[in-house]
């Protein structure tokens, strides 16, 4: 569980460096994507003390944030205001969260 939280601070960390960029072209784009990160890491962090029906209930939470954050970043590239290159591997730790809240989600 904490692995996961960790990797979900490092998603953050990786989408800094992004943000000016996508906010320069779409404000609000940037504000979406902004609380769904912070909201993917918030749920997992508030899943990691909550009992068994609420845990998987904020695992939920933070898959379908973790979700919309790819989305976010995929828009910002099919928009052009960063390149594939540079999201590439913010989008594959998206996936790696994604994958692991799938399988804390689906015992």
């Amino acid at each position: 569980m904490m692995q996961v939280h960790e990797m979900a601070v490092s998603i953050i960390q990786a989408l800094a460096p992004l943000m000016p960029l996508i906010q320069r072209h779409d404000r609000g784009l940037a504000v979406q994507l902004r609380n769904a990160a912070s909201s993917m890491v918030l749920n997992i962090a508030e899943s990691e003390y909550s009992d068994a029906g609420n845990r998987r209930a904020r695992l939920f939470t933070a898959a379908g944030s973790a979700n919309e954050s790819r989305s976010a970043v995929r828009d910002a590239i099919a928009w052009r205001y960063v390149s594939r290159e540079r999201a590439e591997a913010v989008l594959s730790q998206l996936d790696q969260v994604i994958a692991i809240l799938w399988r804390l989600t689906h015992p």
